[in-house]
């Protein structure tokens, strides 16, 4: 018993920010999703309301790991820029995969929105961990 302890909690210490990111990113992914699904329910174009829905999941993203999962607060407009910049990067690239995957592939929107987000997800948290939250 005592040997599965210590080996969750190795995991636990290896892989917390990884973890957290992942539970931050169900939350993102809730807001960006939902906004999302109203907006393209409203009849916006679709990758009008992937901007939008995907900028709302950029700032929520930012605060929740800033404060809970790499508990850095310093130089916040500096690691906000960093992030909101590699977060437009992400963003334009997931776009262009909504587009391939909706107009190209003829996939369903929401579908295309799925997989294109769960392609950046990796992207993002390693670009995050390295360079944005690095103490």
């Amino acid at each position: 018993m005592v040997e599965k302890k210590q080996l969750l909690s190795e995991l636990w210490q290896k892989y917390r920010n990884f973890i957290l990111y992942c539970l931050i990113g169900v939350i993102n992914t809730g807001v960006d999703f939902g906004i999302f699904a109203l907006l393209d329910y409203a009849g916006l174009y679709y990758i009008i309301a992937h901007v939008i829905s995907y900028h709302c999941g950029i700032f929520c993203s930012f605060f929740l790991n800033r404060y809970y999962n790499f508990k850095v607060k310093d130089k916040t407009a500096q690691r906000f820029l960093s992030f909101y910049l590699s977060a437009l990067v992400a963003m334009a690239l997931s776009a262009f995969l909504l587009w391939l995957f909706v107009s190209v592939f003829g996939w369903h929107h929401l579908l295309g929105k799925l997989v294109a987000t769960v392609i950046i997800v990796l992207c993002q948290f390693l670009f995050v961990k390295n360079f944005t939250f690095k103490k």
